[in-house]
């Protein structure tokens, strides 16, 4: 096996494809990265895989192949060394159980592992549509921030994909908070109507590389439990959670008595500020009335901090405290100006929205955008006395 490659090409290719591997592998083979090398009528490439029976990656590449094969070598080995090369064409060459690696005056011996203990990669399930990259990466971020990290809860560690026609919606919970975002896509078929649960780290780290590719073609097979994205060249499939995920859409408030409009920016740095001083149970206060928001955090023991604010109040003066974490990441995720705060009672839970730009159509510019179809729930920390 020999061929030659772009060093940038080949060290990204290596990067994306290691960072699906395990971390421990339970046996040595699946923390390899399979390469394969090909010469034929539609031309050279080159394919950089990885598969742990639970999620694959794949990427194909041009290349100038001079002896087509396939090698197998530690993935993370290869994603170290050829992000460390200069940035100069790789020439890699396989002789029995060695591979070579030449680039510029820099030259790395490396051990392969045995193909043929490297388990097949599943095949891409049947295609359901496609969506614009930059929107699914951007809608999977708003809500991935709001799952879950306790393996033992593993219905509370993915995100939920519903496809209902032309639409998609994504949801995801930790128990105290909930994000969920709408958006538009192109089903295969129109009447297409199902839910599925995915891993969330898994979803947000492939398509936030997947982002730059235009579209983006999901695949689902509710059979065999898998999920396939496909773009700019790259493939990923994941086994689907077979988990219940919690009935979200009766989590979330349907009425409200107060609602606050803010600017995200000044809240961020204000919530930063005051956290300083939060306490052990990490609880920040926040107190609507006619006159603004008065943020407030600590105690005698700890010391107190606080801060005022200008915000615009619909309703009934309120206090309530929520985790300043949970708070900033439910702000960070609007990516608008501005935010609206909506709320029933201190124990009951509250809504974060973005609120869009205002209509610009008068001045000859193109009108503002469509409401985002974000939301994030947040529970309230209960309030001493």
């Amino acid at each position: 096996m020999k061929f030659r490659v772009e060093r940038d090409v080949l060290a990204d290719a290596a990067a994306w494809v290691a960072r699906s591997l395990p971390a421990r592998p339970p046996v040595p083979v699946l923390g390899g990265v399979l390469i394969q090398s090909d010469s034929g009528e539609s031309g050279e490439r080159l394919t950089v895989s990885g598969f742990d029976y639970e999620t694959s990656a794949r990427v194909e590449l041009d290349a100038t192949v001079g002896e087509p094969g396939r090698m197998l070598v530690s993935g993370r080995l290869l994603a170290d060394i050829t992000r460390a090369l200069p940035s100069k064409p790789v020439d890699l060459v396989v002789d029995g159980a060695r591979a070579t690696i030449n680039c510029g005056n820099s030259r790395f011996s490396l051990p392969t592992m045995p193909v043929e203990d490297y388990p097949q990669l599943p095949d891409m399930p049947q295609r359901a549509g496609s969506v614009a990259a930059d929107a699914l990466a951007g809608a999977v971020a708003q809500v991935a921030v709001a799952a879950g990290r306790d393996d033992t809860l593993p219905m509370l560690t993915g995100i939920r994909l519903e496809i209902e026609g032309s639409q998609l919606t994504l949801a995801a919970t930790d128990r105290f908070r909930l994000a969920v975002r709408e958006l538009e896509w192109v089903p295969e078929d129109p009447e297409i109507s199902t839910a599925v649960l995915i891993p969330a780290r898994t979803l947000a780290e492939v398509a936030k590389t997947l982002s730059g590719a235009g579209t983006v073609e999901i695949a689902l097979s509710s059979g065999d439990g898998m999920l396939g994205l496909t773009g700019g060249g790259r493939r990923s499939t994941s086994r689907l959670l077979d988990a219940e995920f919690p009935r979200f859409r009766q989590l979330i408030p349907t009425e409200q008595t107060t609602a606050a409009e803010l600017e995200v920016a000044a809240l961020v740095e204000a919530i930063k500020r005051v956290s300083l001083v939060a306490d052990r149970v990490a609880q920040i206060r926040l107190e609507f009335g006619e006159d603004g928001l008065r943020l407030a955090a600590g105690g005698d023991d700890v010391g107190s901090a606080e801060e005022e604010l200008p915000c615009a109040l619909d309703g009934n003066p309120l206090t309530i405290a929520f985790n300043p974490g949970y708070l900033l990441d439910s702000l960070g995720a609007l990516h608008t100006e501005r935010a609206q705060l909506t709320f029933t009672t201190p124990n009951r839970p509250a809504l974060v929205r973005p609120v869009p730009p205002p209509s610009t159509e008068d001045d000859g510019a193109a009108p503002a955008p469509e409401k985002s179809g974000y939301l994030h729930l947040l529970m309230p920390v209960r309030l001493p006395g």
